[in-house]
């Protein structure tokens, strides 16, 4: 793992230590409400899975998540729209799987649903197709344990890679990173990668769409689309948050094509770049006059 936050003043990080005994009782027991997201060496992890028509990928990546151990706390499936039963395949497949719809369109939309949903300590950030590795989800765990705000999962850090991934798009997004990390004063290996956890309690501090929000006459809000992996990496570096990257492997999808496309999602992330930068100074600018 390795740190890539900017030299900005970090956000102190309470870790209580909490009894062995109390961490194998979490361990066995099945999902349940929770009053307030806290930081503890032991954290309830709540997995948000956005899905669009991934029934078939569903069947297998739950299980998958399921099975970890330490045992999450809870699997949160947003379903956008699908046409393929997803939500259905999703509770036949884990009956206590918590599976509800997104409030809009768009992926943004669909992980804020999600992580206002989440009753957990530590939300981790996971795509539906298959290509991400739940058994990687104990070492964000870590991370976060100890010390990060932000665990960024990295297929480029060392003892990560990826079976998917093409020139092109490693090369674009050598790029992007360039971009990123000259405007925030980041050390980013791989921006656009979206496996990534947090402790809970940061959400009021992204200020992502609320997903009551009424859908707009035209277009979509600010942060609801594929940019909001760009937008969170953006939005931890301009406040200052403990960042470090995960080694991660990403496999091939599972079933199904990638709605991945390389030229106009690229561009898409760079005008994110831009506006999350001009963002961050009219913030600090306003902090500045007050």
């Amino acid at each position: 793992m390795s740190a890539v936050s900017p030299p900005r003043p970090a956000v102190p990080t309470l870790m209580p230590g909490v009894p062995v005994h109390a961490a194998a009782r979490r361990m066995l027991r099945r999902p349940r409400p929770r009053p307030q997201p806290r930081r503890s060496a032991f954290p309830a992890v709540s997995v948000v899975v956005p899905t669009r028509n991934e029934a078939r990928n569903l069947e297998v990546v739950l299980p998958r998540i399921a099975a970890v151990r330490p045992a999450v706390h809870e699997i949160i499936v947003v379903d956008g729209h699908s046409t393929d039963d997803s939500i259905g395949a999703a509770r036949r497949t884990l009956p206590w799987v918590r599976a509800i719809s997104q409030t809009r369109r768009g992926k943004g939309n669909a992980m804020a649903c999600g992580f206002a949903a989440a009753t957990g300590d530590v939300i981790v950030m996971f795509d539906a197709d298959g290509s991400a590795d739940p058994a990687e989800i104990p070492a964000f765990v870590s991370a976060l344990v100890a010390g990060a705000d932000f665990a960024k999962g990295s297929r480029f850090a060392p003892g990560g890679g990826s079976d998917d991934i093409t020139l092109l798009r490693r090369t674009g997004n050598a790029g992007l990173n360039g971009v990123a990390n000259a405007l925030f004063g980041t050390s980013y290996t791989d921006l656009c990668y979206g496996y990534n956890a947090f402790w809970a309690d940061l959400l009021p501090l992204l200020d992502l769409p609320d997903p009551q929000t009424p859908t707009p006459a035209e277009g979509m809000l600010w942060g609801d689309g594929f940019e909001i992996e760009t937008v969170l990496n953006c939005r931890v570096a301009a406040a200052g948050l403990r960042i470090t990257e995960v080694p991660s492997v990403e496999r091939q999808r599972i079933f199904g094509e990638t709605n991945l496309r390389t030229f106009a999602d690229g561009t898409r992330v760079l005008r994110t770049l831009l506006s999350e930068h001009r963002r961050a100074d009219r913030r600090k600018a306003a902090r500045a006059r007050h």
